[in-house]
C-alpha cells in the first residue's frame, strides 16, 4: 500500500472520530440547561465517547473510531425550584450531569486534536505532490 495514502486515511480516520466527538459535546452542551417536564423525570443525561483502534484491512495501518457513544451514569444535582413541573413533593427538580467547564474543556481538546490531524492529512498531501513534481 502507499505509504502517503496511509498516512491520509490516518489523519482522516482521527478527524472523522473527533468530528464525532465534538458533535456529541455540542450536544451536552445544548442540553445542558434542559429539566425533565413530570415529577420526578430524569433530565438529560450527558453522553461519553469511547474509541478504541481499528486497523485497515487493505493498507494494515492501525486507525481510530469511535467504539462507543455511551451515558455518564453519575447523580444528577437537585436545585430547589417548587414552581418547575418536574419538581418532586419537596420542590426539588433534577438538574443534568452536564458540567459546562469539563464539556470545554472536551470541545478545546476535541478541536485541537482534529487539528492535528488535518495537518497531517495537509502534509501527506504536500509530499504527494512534491514526488509528482520530482517525478516530472
Amino acid at each position: 500500500m502507499d505509504p502517503l495514502k496511509s498516512i491520509t486515511s490516518i489523519a482522516a480516520s482521527g478527524m472523522h472520530a473527533q468530528g464525532q466527538r465534538l458533535r456529541i459535546v455540542a450536544e451536552n452542551v445544548a442540553n445542558a440547561d434542559s429539566r425533565g417536564t413530570t415529577p420526578g423525570a430524569d433530565p438529560y443525561r450527558r453522553k461519553t465517547v469511547s474509541f478504541e483502534e481499528m486497523v485497515d484491512r487493505n493498507s494494515g495501518s492501525s486507525m481510530v473510531r469511535v467504539a462507543e457513544i455511551g451515558r455518564d451514569q453519575s447523580e444528577f444535582s437537585l436545585i430547589h425550584d417548587p414552581a418547575h413541573p418536574a419538581a418532586d413533593e419537596n420542590g426539588f427538580v433534577k438538574v443534568p450531569n452536564v458540567n459546562s467547564i469539563i464539556e470545554m474543556s472536551n470541545m478545546r481538546e476535541a478541536a485541537r486534536s482534529y487539528e492535528a490531524n488535518m495537518n497531517m492529512f495537509e502534509a501527506g498531501r504536500r509530499m504527494r505532490n512534491q514526488i509528482l513534481d520530482l517525478l516530472k
